[in-house]
């Protein structure tokens, strides 16, 4: 469940009225978001240390004192010194329209004058900030990245043309794979690469997948970085495995099947680059 986005309502300086920013701090709450407020009279480098520590993913900045083109900037100063520039600042207040465009320039991501409206002002927010500041989905999966498609045929050579005529995709690496009994010739088509499998005995698995079906979409294979990790993630998560440990396939790569029955039909292929690997472009 995605977690709401935090927010630092802060008055800098000495300006001591801060009926504004609890108006803000209220409607924003209204809006979904989750609202520190950092009470008056707060030194940039105290918002600075508190948006950190509350790890928030927005500062909204309320000044009435004028002061705010000394303060507002001062902020997203000591926000870049930190490392911090990811947190998106915002200002609120009785800002002139010239400074409203000093502010901007100098890293103040939006100003918001008297009358504007909390759903403006969330709008903005949820739009500008940057999710990868809200802490959420960190959770490292098993791949973000398709290495292949594998797709059976008779004959490569009579399929080929399609790919390299057609498509005008580029081989990039053959190779006869002796225990598993098929020749595989990979075109390159973007970041993810087609292998062609075709059966080099008649005890081939390929080959019997070719006399049922014709031949087609064999199995798609996943970059991980551990295959046997990932085998036994999914074995953990209740899924048959063809293989049980991870075992050498083409271009080097140590490789795990699942079983298709599990993943809709669909044989999907684990596999990771090891110092075997035989490189294609």
């Amino acid at each position: 469940m995605a977690q709401p986005i935090r927010v630092l309502v802060a008055k800098p300086g000495l300006d001591g009225h801060d009926r504004g920013a609890l108006v803000i701090a209220q409607g924003l709450r209204d809006e979904g978001f989750e609202v520190i407020y950092t009470g008056l009279r707060q030194t940039p480098l105290q918002i600075v240390a508190t948006a950190i520590q509350e790890d928030v993913a927005c500062i909204g900045l309320s000044s009435l004192s004028g002061a705010h083109m000394e303060l507002f900037p001062e902020v997203v100063r000591l926000l870049r010194e930190r490392q911090a520039e990811d947190i998106l600042v915002i200002g609120g207040g009785v800002v002139p329209d010239e400074d409203r465009k000093a502010l901007l320039e100098q890293g103040i991501a939006e100003v918001f004058t008297p009358g504007t409206k909390i759903q403006e002002v969330a709008e903005f927010i949820r739009s500008h900030v940057r999710f990868d500041s809200l802490g959420e989905d960190t959770e490292v999966g098993l791949t973000n990245k398709v290495d292949h498609v594998a797709i059976a045929v008779p004959r490569i050579a009579d399929a080929l043309p399609f790919y390299t005529q057609v498509l005008k995709l580029s081989v990039v690496h053959e190779e006869v794979i002796h225990d598993q009994q098929v020749k595989a010739v990979f075109v390159k088509a973007g970041d993810v690469h087609i292998e062609l499998l075709e059966p080099t005995a008649e005890s081939s698995p390929i080959a019997k997948f070719v006399q049922q079906k014709g031949g087609g979409l064999h199995h798609i294979a996943y970059e991980v970085k551990d295959a046997a990790d990932a085998l036994a993630a999914a074995e953990q998560a209740g899924f048959r495995l063809i293989d049980k440990k991870p075992r050498f396939g083409g271009r080097g790569k140590l490789i795990g099947f699942v079983h298709p029955k599990d993943t809709n039909g669909v044989l999907v292929e684990f596999c990771q680059l090891t110092t075997e690997e035989v490189h294609a472009p």
